[in-house]
């Protein structure tokens, strides 16, 4: 978790924050989406994470893209604003994510071969052949990648 968002943990406890984070969806020539399996819990997310202080949204992607998958990437296109989504963390933070989920290209880098403190394992999935989900606004987010290429692809 970033520093800025375990500085107000400190402040607050529990109580229920809004947080901006930024994901990004990059699919390879096949059309598979890589997904990041976390760790401590083994479910499958999108690479990213919370913005910190000062960064912009694409700013918070490529920095996050890249320390959950090891690939640095360009945001293309905003694919969507998640913003309803409440969730509680087994700790009992509660949170409001408010996601933008990033088409993304590759610019470099190779996929990480080690754990992390956030990444179990990295690995490119069929769209109709889909992991577990970390929570429901995974759910959401992937939908919105099948959207997209299915209007694409036409």
């Amino acid at each position: 978790m970033a520093d800025y968002i375990k500085e107000l943990r400190a402040l607050v406890g529990h109580r229920s924050l809004i947080l901006n984070t930024s994901a990004g969806a990059l699919l390879n020539d096949k059309q598979e989406l890589l997904l990041q399996e976390r760790t401590g819990n083994d479910d499958w997310c999108f690479p990213g994470g919370f913005m910190e202080f000062g960064e912009t949204l694409f700013e918070t992607c490529k920095r996050e893209f890249k320390e959950d998958s090891g690939v640095e990437i360009e945001p293309v296109t905003l694919l969507k604003t998640f913003d309803t989504d409440i969730y509680t963390y087994p700790n009992g933070d509660q949170t409001q994510l408010i996601t933008n989920l990033f088409l993304v290209k590759k610019v470099s880098g190779h996929l990480l071969d080690h754990r992390t403190e956030e990444t179990s394992d990295l690995r490119y999935f069929a769209l109709d052949n889909l992991p577990h989900f970390f929570n429901e606004q995974s759910e959401k987010m992937v939908q919105a990648v099948i959207d997209y290429v299915e209007k694409n692809s036409k």
